[in-house]
């Protein structure tokens, strides 16, 4: 598509169908949000042990994003979409009858699949919107994530205030159902034709078809098994380091020591491999590495939120401020319509600031935000309002950050990039729930109805919160100092038309 092309009438419908994907999978997510503390009395799990809830879909997600990204490079976008959302609707089903944890971190990791999307999704937003109009389709896409948050937080907590959390699956269902039939019907991709050859990926004469490398096409096994190991471990190291009244220093130092190797590994794979899982050269590139760091660090903020607001409304006072699944919804609310308003506006933004100075901005008025937290949260109201200033700060930066890797990854590698950068993003959303849940864990206090955890623990949560997002804000300047080069964008238009279907 060239940039004076007009946008076609099935290029916004293609968006607004998969703004739909967005939606479902962020109701998905935060539909359950209030119901931790249901979780954590029904199943009788600690909070350690509940954080796993939110970890096991991200985790999944992380795996599987850039596999799905690679997937959809070589076999076809569409084809892969669907695969994804059938595995996802399974995960929904199986989650409604879950009688135990393990039943249910079962479930979660098969809804997890559903987050490897977002990378195919951008990649078709990136070959059917032009350059100048990218940053307002990509921000119009991005927002559904958040208008899907809002929709779960709402209609999730009235769900579980009334029905118990096993309704709120059977109320995602149906829709997800009902867009696999859309899709299939109703979107068509244009692709170019992938012809093996010996060389590396380079376009034919006749532009209709793209000659790739039979490396390209494999997947790293070795890697994946890698990068899965080096997150478990991890996690369970700080799960472990969450009880570690109940562990030795043995075991704890030997799941972080195992998480190190298993790092080393994967990149020593990683190295090696002819088709690598996360392509070190592309990821260490100058100005993709700041920007992928701060998605990640904003992606492990936004579910330290998560985690951390119903266990605070929910506990009864004077540990937390007594409320119901309603109230949790309440507290959380201004976080997630601030987020949906900053993200379907910011990227209109992006053309007169700049996606730089964007992030930047955006990083320090989500450290502000924090530090704001961390002073004032004494009542529901002040922990509203500041959810509100991080929300601000977490809107722009994403916006920023995710529109620098779209212009900087090269079109050929395009999904594995983009695989790459949702990864990250989902490791550190993995983190943020493990992260709260140490401090939930190691301090609590006693009150008549049980254990629960004290001002301290919220305290350190805000704490670290802030001083980690200090780190993106010297990012952010990093990148700002650099000059954002798009990558070379051919001619869609004139590449043989496939129906991907």
């Amino acid at each position: 598509m060239t940039e004076n092309e007009k946008i076609s009438r099935s290029s916004w419908r293609t968006l607004a169908i998969l703004s739909c994907l967005g939606l479902i999978a962020m109701y998905g997510e935060t539909m359950v949000l209030p119901a931790i503390p249901d979780f954590i009395r029904d199943f009788n799990i600690s909070y350690s042990t509940s954080s796993w809830i939110l970890s096991s879909y991200l985790i999944a997600g992380a795996v599987m994003t850039p596999i799905a990204g690679k997937l959809s490079d070589v076999y076809g976008k569409k084809k892969i979409l669907l695969t994804i959302l059938a595995v996802y609707c399974f995960g929904i089903l199986a989650a409604a009858f879950a009688n135990s944890i393990a039943f249910m971190l079962a479930a979660r990791i098969a809804q997890g699949i559903v987050v490897s999307i977002f990378p195919i999704a951008f990649g078709i937003i990136r070959d059917i919107f032009p350059m100048k109009k990218l940053a307002v389709a990509q921000s119009v896409f991005s927002s559904t994530f958040s208008g899907g948050a809002v929709i779960g937080l709402l209609v999730g907590a009235g769900i579980i205030q009334n029905y118990g959390w096993h309704a709120t699956f059977f109320s995602i269902l149906p829709v997800s159902v009902g867009l696999i039939l859309v899709i299939s019907r109703f979107i068509y991709i244009r692709r170019a034709t992938i012809v093996p050859t010996s060389n590396s990926l380079e376009t034919i004469s006749d532009k209709n078809t793209v000659r790739a490398d039979p490396s390209l096409m494999q997947i790293d096994l070795k890697g994946i098994l890698a990068l899965a190991a080096t997150i478990v471990l991890f996690l369970s190291g700080l799960t472990y380091l969450q009880n570690s009244l109940e562990s030795t220093g043995f075991e704890i130092t030997g799941l972080f020591a195992a998480a190190t190797v298993s790092l080393v590994l994967f990149i020593a794979v990683e190295k090696r491999t002819e088709s690598p899982l996360v392509d070190l050269k592309l990821i260490t590139h100058r100005t993709l590495l700041p920007a992928i760091l701060i998605l990640m660090i904003a992606g492990l903020s936004t579910f330290m939120v998560y985690q951390t607001i119903p266990v605070m409304v929910r506990s009864p006072q004077p540990l937390g401020f007594g409320g119901d699944a309603l109230a949790t919804a309440n507290v959380q609310l201004p976080f997630m319509i601030v987020l949906l308003i900053g993200t379907a506006t910011s990227g209109f933004s992006v053309n007169k600031i700049g996606n730089t100075r964007l992030a930047a901005i955006g990083t320090v008025i989500g450290t502000i935000g924090f530090f704001s937290l961390l002073m004032f949260h004494a009542t529901e109201f002040m922990v509203a309002a500041s959810l509100a200033v991080i929300s601000i700060g977490l809107s722009l930066s994403i916006t920023g950050g995710f529109n620098v890797v779209l212009l900087s990854a090269p079109i050929e590698a395009s999904g594995i990039v983009l695989g790459m950068t949702v990864l990250l993003l989902m490791v550190g959303q993995s983190i943020g729930p493990t992260v709260t849940a140490m401090y939930q864990q190691m301090y609590q206090g006693t009150t008549i109805a049980g254990r629960f955890p004290s001002a301290e623990a919220y305290s350190l949560i805000f704490l670290t919160a802030g001083l980690i997002s200090i780190v993106s804000v010297v990012l952010a300047l990093v990148l700002y100092r650099r000059k954002i080069i798009p990558s070379a964008i051919p001619d869609t238009a004139s590449l043989k038309e496939n129906e991907d279907r």
